[in-house]
C-alpha cells in the first residue's frame, strides 16, 4: 500500500483519461470544492487522482466544509493509518474551511428536500452554492446539479 500522497504545487499534470468530465455552469468566483470522493481519490492514488489533483493545486482557491475534514479522515483512518489521515487533514487545512453555521444548516436541508441528498451531500452542497463554488465530485448524487462539475468513476 502507498502512503498518503501530498500536495506538491509544483507537479506537472498528466494527460486526462477518456472519460470527459461534465459541468453544470454558472458564473464562478473562481473558487473551488472538491468532495470528500475527490480529496480521497487524491490521497490514496485512485484512479482518477490525477483529475481531481488538478483542482486541488492552490489551496487559496479551495473551500472546504468542515464536514469533509470528518469524511476524509475517517475513511483514510479506516482504511489505512491515523498518521495517514492527521496527514491528510493537514494538507485540507491549507484551504479555507467553511464551519456549519446554523444559516448553512437549513439551506442544506432545503437542498436535501430539493435534490434528495443525504445529510453529508446537502452541507457539502449548500456550503459551494453559497460560497458560489464549483463542486467537484464523482459522487452519483451530486451528478446533474447545477454548479457541480462531474466527474465519472472509471
Amino acid at each position: 500500500m502507498n502512503p498518503v500522497r501530498s500536495l506538491n504545487f509544483g507537479r506537472k499534470q498528466s494527460p486526462g483519461s477518456g472519460k470527459k468530465a461534465t459541468f453544470n455552469s454558472r458564473t464562478s468566483n473562481g473558487v473551488n470544492l472538491v468532495d470528500s470522493c475527490g480529496w480521497i481519490e487524491f490521497f490514496t492514488d485512485g484512479p482518477l487522482a490525477e483529475e481531481y489533483f488538478k483542482h486541488l493545486r492552490d489551496p487559496s482557491n479551495l473551500i472546504t466544509p468542515s464536514i469533509i475534514v470528518y469524511e476524509v479522515y475517517k475513511i483514510i483512518k479506516r482504511e489505512r493509518t491515523e498518521e495517514e489521515a492527521l496527514i491528510a487533514v493537514a494538507q485540507i487545512g491549507k484551504t479555507r474551511i467553511i464551519l456549519l453555521t446554523q444559516k448553512l444548516a437549513l439551506e442544506a436541508a432545503d437542498y436535501s428536500l430539493q435534490y434528495r441528498l443525504p445529510m453529508a451531500d446537502a452541507i457539502v452542497y449548500a456550503t459551494g452554492v453559497a460560497g458560489k463554488a464549483k463542486i467537484i465530485s464523482s459522487d452519483p448524487h451530486f451528478e446533474n446539479l447545477p454548479f457541480v462539475l462531474f466527474i465519472p468513476k472509471k
